[in-house]
């Protein structure tokens, strides 16, 4: 059986890379492409992937709440593969809990992905067992356990709710992490709804209370 992948990246030279690799090999097909978070969700669930890899930051959002997306939109849901550029923990522990199947540096060889998306057609998973029991753990006694809502929001998310708590406003949050305005002012709105807050000075208040019970 034929293998479809959809691919998730803002960068078109990466893309194309992806495409032709994963194109060479006669049981894998593109069938969609997505430079965006909103392109993506208005494509994956018309194609209807085996396998979505997804590029984990995003100019308009993040390839982890894309995931959580579209495994609860799409039927069947597709197996997530996060590619990154950089290792970072927050967005290991995010993709465990949008429901990732996989993992990968976008460093990894051409050979490795090709046989990830095979792993992950077939129903695996490229999780690292350890970093796996480790998220686990840490629902169970970390501080995100004590609160699902902020355990639903994306690594950015929480670094822009923080920057909120300092009192900074949207334009300076965006020079602080290199966005732009309108981009964080859709990471504010998409918070606030996952918080349950209609007033970002429920949210500056409601982190404060955060970083005072640590």
């Amino acid at each position: 059986m034929t293998i479809s992948v959809f691919l998730l990246d803002d960068h078109e030279i990466v893309r194309r890379g992806i495409a032709q690799l994963l194109e060479t090999e006669t049981d894998i097909e593109i069938v969609g492409e997505a430079a965006t978070a909103a392109q993506a969700l208005a494509r994956i669930p018309a194609v209807r992937p085996d396998v979505a890899i997804l590029d984990v930051r995003l100019p308009d959002g993040e390839g982890v709440s894309v995931c959580r997306d579209v495994r609860s939109s799409t039927t069947p849901p597709p197996a997530c593969l996060m590619l990154t550029s950089f290792s970072d923990d927050e967005a290991l522990f995010g993709a465990i809990m949008a429901g990732a199947s996989g993992y990968l540096l976008k460093q990894v060889a051409g050979t490795d992905l090709v046989g990830a998306v095979r792993t992950l057609a077939a129903g695996g998973s490229l999780l690292d067992p350890k970093a796996t029991s480790l998220v686990l753990e840490r629902l169970r006694h970390g501080k995100e356990a004590e609160d699902p809502r902020y355990a639903g929001l994306s690594p950015q998310e929480r670094r822009i709710l923080d920057l909120i708590a300092d009192g900074m406003t949207n334009r300076q949050i965006g020079a602080e992490l290199y966005l732009a305005e309108k981009t964080v002012k859709n990471y504010v709105s998409s918070l606030l709804h996952k918080l349950g807050f209609s007033r970002r000075t429920e949210a500056a208040v409601y982190a404060e209370r955060r970083r005072s019970a640590r």
